[in-house]
């Protein structure tokens, strides 16, 4: 490849730079947020980087000085910590607490960051006792996750149970629906809800076209114009009309990064964010990189060694990491879901610091982590969704290109876009200037949320609470959306109430709850088991499957709740297994296997149960290295990882059990300690 430009890009280049340093002066969105929440709810849309965090800390400040607390909720562990670590430095590490699964710190702080299925568990426990949430202000930031298929049900249930008292903060940049959400709010809360929305970009973004002989070219025919309709450049428009045209890799091959990134080096477009498919290519493109760049800046290449070290220092499983080498070297890391917690903190904080020349991730990094660069490079027009490709929605294109360009550091970002196989430049270029999606409701019904509310309510005051969802209110408001919404929950919601019904009268043959929708000795308990399978591990302790004085059996026996691995080879023939294991697991298969059947048939999952994880947290609960475990492997290291730590949350659920069942609920709290330690757990998760 040689550097090469269009000439209409001369101009954008030598806007490069970093900004002049001025005092601090709000943009007038921030000041009418912050005036709109004294008197009402209010939710905030603007771009990634404008600013909404910064009117979370005034409000929260504000709050603060009247001796007031502040509930902020986010979707992601690491955005949690990103925030924790933000605030503490702002407001005191005395005045902020942390809580999410697998930290809890300074609970009763002026200020506590956490996840949302916490503060969700905290209003169903404020609704059992009576007594009020101790909070005078949540904020819920990337409130568009209450569109998330998965995870949506959680926001809204937030939304739907919050008292009225409570002034509700929320911020997101990709909510194509703001006023719709508001309206809601408003209906079931009886006060206002005001929208405050913001459109422009603090750094402007230009969306590059980077050839394969190395020459960029605008992407868009009018870069510049407003009422641009996203047409290609007439030069792009050739190359993706020509069917010989050049390419970037053979079929099947990552190009050569190092080409790639000596060209966006020498205009000045590093550091960089290269967003790609998978895992197994993020890992590859590294190795695809060469130490040239980093050996021509010799003081960042020894402030970078001496940094990691730093970060590394105390930890033996950093320090030897397969991709220490690499990123010495080359200036260049992975980022995705696959390597260590703790690895991934070390990413982020290099190149945070300006220190790497580029990342290679997955596109799950665009969401709220704030390490931005001044480009951002795409190479795919669609993404891996964990079953299928789907091509990219706008808003995922925009929480990508939202990374390009830092506030206060540039002047200016970029969006690069490679041209390959799986890249639509036509489509790409309409999602540069698309307005982002409508968020549409997720309400679903599931067992722990039918026991929950049956704590506190009865089943027709359960009727009136899912009567404020946000699908009633598009349904009855007869507006954009309601199509989808009377389709999925019935013209009047009564497919919804329908499955609240079904769950309800599962609970009730299966004696947790009374023909009268009553909570039993048994529901009562069972209410308590806030996670994914609350009826399997319920029916595992009445029927003693679970065992009772060995912590790391008890460890290992919930993992097999907890995975969500499929495994298509059944290795209990072999004899390596440790025998009380293996004797418990198909204690444990064969008991449940009768009310599993029974969930099957009445139409509710019932997870397949595997040893294979078991088998891993059993060693490492006794103690075998983490490597010897990862070798030869199905699970990656920070697969492992999340399973130990969702193994450690069901499990802190179980000992909340001890007024009931003391002796599990014991077994339960050693459990954690002998699967929570090195690498899992270090001081930067």
């Amino acid at each position: 490849m040689v550097p090469g430009a269009d000439k209409s890009l001369q101009r954008i280049f030598q806007e490069i730079g970093v900004p002049e340093q001025t005092p601090f002066q709000p943009d007038p969105f921030q000041l009418e947020a912050i005036e709109a929440i004294k008197t009402a709810d209010c939710l905030v849309t603007a771009p990634t980087g404008a600013g909404k965090t910064w009117i979370a800390e005034q409000v929260a400040k504000k709050v603060m000085e009247t001796n007031g607390k502040t509930w902020y909720a986010t979707p992601l562990k690491a955005l949690t910590n990103s925030i924790h670590a933000q605030f503490s430095k702002l407001f005191g590490k005395e005045n902020v607490g942390i809580l999410t699964g697998d930290i809890k710190e300074n609970a009763d702080a002026a200020i506590v960051i956490g996840t949302t299925e916490i503060l969700r568990n905290q209003l169903y426990d404020s609704m059992y006792t009576g007594k009020n949430l101790d909070c005078d202000l949540i904020i819920l930031d990337e409130a568009h996750f209450l569109g998330d298929e998965e995870r949506g049900v959680v926001w809204e249930e937030i939304m739907i149970y919050l008292p009225v008292r409570i002034p509700l903060l929320l911020l997101s940049a990709t909510i194509g629906n703001p006023d719709q959400i508001a309206g809601w709010l408003s209906s079931i809360r009886g006060k206002a809800c005001r929208v405050v929305e913001n459109h422009y970009r603090p750094v402007p973004l230009h969306p590059i076209f980077f050839h394969p002989s190395g020459t960029l070219f605008p992407l868009l025919k009018t870069p510049d114009n407003p009422n641009d309709k996203s047409e290609l450049h007439h030069t792009v428009e050739s190359f993706v009309n020509d069917k010989q045209h050049p390419v970037m890799a053979p079929a099947g091959k990552l190009p050569q990064f190092s080409e790639i990134l000596k060209v966006m080096d020498h205009f000045d477009l590093l550091p960089a964010i290269f967003f790609l498919k998978s895992r197994a290519e993020c890992d590859q493109a590294v190795r695809l990189c060469n130490g040239d760049l980093l050996d021509k800046t010799p003081e960042k290449k020894q402030a970078l060694i001496e940094r990691l070290d730093e970060l590394t220092k105390d930890n033996p499983h950093l320090q030897n990491h397969p991709q220490r080498k690499y990123l010495e070297q080359t200036g260049t890391a992975g980022h995705h879901s696959g390597h260590l917690p703790a690895w991934k903190v070390v990413v982020e904080t290099l190149m945070a610091a300006g220190l790497l020349n580029a990342m290679f991730a997955t596109s799950t990094v665009a969401a709220g982590v704030n390490f931005p660069a001044r480009s951002v490079v795409v190479l795919n027009s669609d993404r891996f969704n964990g079953s299928d490709f789907m091509s990219l929605t706008p808003s995922e294109f925009q929480q990508m290109a939202g990374r390009a360009g830092r506030r206060g550091m540039d002047n200016i970002g970029f969006g690069l876009m490679l041209p390959g196989k799986f890249m639509n430049l036509k489509y790409v270029a309409r999602l540069v200037n698309a307005p982002p999606l409508d968020v549409d409701s997720q309400i679903k019904i599931d067992f722990s949320m039918v026991l929950n509310l049956l704590l506190s309510h009865t089943p027709d005051q359960i009727q009136t609470l899912l009567d404020k969802s946000f699908a009633s209110y598009l349904i009855g408001a007869g507006q954009k959306g309601s199509k989808l919404a009377r389709k999925r929950f019935g013209n009047d919601m009564e497919h919804l109430w329908l499955d609240f019904q079904d769950h309800m009268a599962f609970l009730n043959q299966e004696n947790f709850v009374t023909q009268k929708g009553e909570l039993t000795e048994d529901g009562l308990w069972a209410s308590k088991l806030r996670i994914d399978s609350p009826l399997l591990v319920a029916e595992s302790i009445r029927q003693k499957l679970l065992p009772l004085n060995d912590p790391a059996l008890l460890a290992a026996i919930i993992g097999t709740f907890v995975n969500e691995k499929e495994f298509t080879d059944d290795p209990l023939h072999q004899t390596a297994l440790p025998k009380l294991l293996k004797e418990k697991f198909l204690g444990l298969r064969y008991g449940l296997k009768p009310f599993a059947i029974k969930l099957l048939k009445k139409g509710f999952p019932a997870p397949n149960l595997y040893i294979q994880p078991a088998a891993l947290l059993y060693g490492w609960a006794h103690d075998r290295a983490w490597e010897d475990l990862m070798v030869g492997s199905v699970f990656a290291e920070g697969d492992f990882a999340r399973l130990i730590l969702r193994t450690a949350e069901n499990l802190r659920q179980i000992a909340k059990l001890d007024d009931t069942f003391p002796q599990i609920a014991q077994t339960a709290k050693q459990a954690i300690e002998l699967i929570l330690k090195e690498p899992v757990v270090t001081l930067y998760n």
